[in-house]
């Protein structure tokens, strides 16, 4: 399956995308983000994040903004918490290489502090076309930050995590971003990480019955 990377050759034709038309914004968004210089993001990236996975996913996955590791590599999600995601997946029979991955925003915030809402807004054109392109059956949102970029009306977390958001035709699940969990080693029942099981399970559950 054609996977787009940073760096694709944009005229590898893509049959996973939805139709022409939706190829086209992708693979122009794709473009103009490794280009991009519309916030101060893009003075100290060694590389534009713009996302991992087939172009036709059931289940597309949302973070905050890429990291060390990531900006390294131009891969989202492969640092500490990018592998404990991947064990996530695979905890309820999910394969990583099915579920497309990105973030809020796609060069990595000085010291991994949260994006500011500038840079947030320079990013969403992007995280709009990869939505409108993809067309996921189910998106999850990691951690407050992509919530709130994204939710119309959220709250908190810790309040809305679980719960199945209907929104301008698409469902997103808000879950706890993998960094919590690596500060919350415990898996007893009612934990964060038990919780973020769970959520993972209804996931894989939305997605059978939608299938």
């Amino acid at each position: 399956m054609y996977i787009p990377s940073l760096f694709d050759d944009l005229e590898n034709p893509d049959k996973d995308l939805k139709n022409d038309s939706s190829k086209l914004k992708f693979n122009s968004a794709l473009l103009e983000a490794k280009n991009c210089k519309k916030c101060q993001l893009s003075l100290t990236r060694n590389n534009v994040v713009f996302g991992e996975g087939p172009t036709n996913p059931e289940i597309m996955v949302i973070g905050e903004g890429p990291g060390e590791m990531e900006d390294l590599q131009g891969i989202p999600f492969v640092g500490k918490a990018g592998q404990l995601l991947t064990k996530i997946f695979e905890s309820v029979d999910l394969k990583r290489e099915d579920i497309y991955i990105t973030n809020v925003v796609k060069c990595r915030p000085p010291g991994n502090r949260n994006p500011l809402p500038e840079e947030v807004e320079a990013c969403r054109h992007f995280l709009q076309v990869q939505i409108e392109s993809l067309k996921p059956k189910i998106i999850v949102l990691l951690g407050a930050v992509a919530c709130k970029a994204i939710l119309k009306n959220f709250s908190s977390i810790t309040k809305m995590r679980g719960e199945l958001i209907l929104q301008d035709d698409q469902c997103f699940i808000p879950m706890f971003h993998p960094s919590y969990l690596l500060r919350n080693a415990s898996k007893k029942e009612g934990s964060p990480r038990w919780l973020t099981w769970k959520d993972m399970q209804k996931v894989k559950k939305f997605v059978e019955k939608e299938s």
